[in-house]
């Protein structure tokens, strides 16, 4: 219990988690603390291009052998997750078909800022993760969103073109600049990606710190909306993840993931997505209310992780590796 108090510690002092706090307490004083959109998208784009390149030059090194396994270990997360929150949803929480479907949506994809504090924790811990895992972000972004979708047209929620939804998220910015970078990375391998080291993996700190700043400003705006998002959405945004993360951490030890990918996997099973899953719901499911699953991914599920849940999948990972 001391060792996690000690890292849930560490990580709540670290200085891209003050940096979101921040964010969040300027927005609930309406400060006017909030970088111009261009800026945003700027530090967006870059850490998901610096996520993908750093994946693909791991990726030139990294055998099939090595992959193989945790590569089918996120299909199966990525089938997995949305099928058991949209069940969650319809069955016990009687949430309309659309708004099951978009949670189940954002459920079953990830989120890349929490995968990339993940990484940071478990590197600071001593116990960096495999570099491949970025690909496996890749390979996690897309199946969980498209099953949501497929759910809610089965289920008749008058959801749009599949297809045009589909492509919505693979023609988005996360995929283009993940899916991206993890090829101009592997192209360019280790020594064509030292000329860009300097600035993709050295200034990565401290704009990882400034978008997180951002994000707090927006996280802060959304939780005015917890007390209308209802008891059942709350308790799931807050105790489904955490149930996620462990049991992501006990299917990346099995995938023969070190202690660290073992809880980095843990940390993407028990993410939300809210850039690629919203840009996909707003499309295909109109009829779904964003203040439900941008309250529950953005507002709940992402500060939860941020704070104690990576810690406490890094201490199960420690545990089961």
């Amino acid at each position: 219990m001391s060792e996690m108090l000690e890292l849930a510690r560490t990580n709540l002092t670290a200085v891209p988690v003050l940096a979101f706090a921040l964010g969040v307490i300027a927005a609930r004083l309406r400060s006017d603390l909030r970088l111009p959109q261009a800026v945003g998208a700027f530090l967006s784009a870059y850490l998901l291009l610096a996520i993908g390149l750093k994946g693909g030059v791991a990726l030139a090194r990294t055998g099939v052998g090595e992959i193989w396994a945790p590569a089918l270990a996120t299909l199966a997360v990525a089938a997995t997750l949305p099928l058991v929150t949209y069940a969650t949803f319809r069955r016990l929480g009687r949430f309309a078909v659309a708004d099951a479907a978009a949670l189940a949506a954002h459920y079953g994809s990830v989120s890349a800022v929490t995968f990339t504090a993940a990484v940071a924790f478990v590197a600071a811990a001593g116990a960096p993760s495999e570099g491949f895992l970025p690909a496996l972000v890749a390979l996690l972004e897309v199946p969980g969103i498209a099953i949501a979708l497929v759910l809610a047209q089965r289920h008749g929620s008058g959801a749009e073109s599949l297809r045009a939804a589909i492509h919505e998220v693979l023609s988005g910015k996360s995929v283009m600049l993940l899916g991206g970078g993890l090829v101009i990375g592997a192209v360019a391998g280790p020594s064509g990606a030292a000329a860009v080291e300097p600035f993709f993996v050295g200034l990565f700190p401290g704009l990882l710190a400034l978008f997180l700043l951002d994000l707090g400003t927006l996280a802060g705006e959304h939780m005015a909306a917890i007390r209308k998002a209802g008891r059942f959405l709350v308790t799931f945004a807050l105790a489904a993840p955490l149930a996620f993360g462990i049991v992501g951490a006990g299917v990346g030890t099995l995938a023969g993931l070190s202690t660290g990918g073992a809880a980095v996997f843990a940390a993407m099973a028990a993410s939300a997505s809210y850039i690629a899953a919203p840009a996909a719901v707003r499309v295909a499911l109109p009829a779904a209310n964003p203040g439900i699953y941008l309250t529950a991914s953005l507002a709940l599920t992402f500060p939860l992780n941020l704070t104690i849940g990576i810690p406490l999948y890094y201490q199960v990972a420690t545990v089961l590796t």
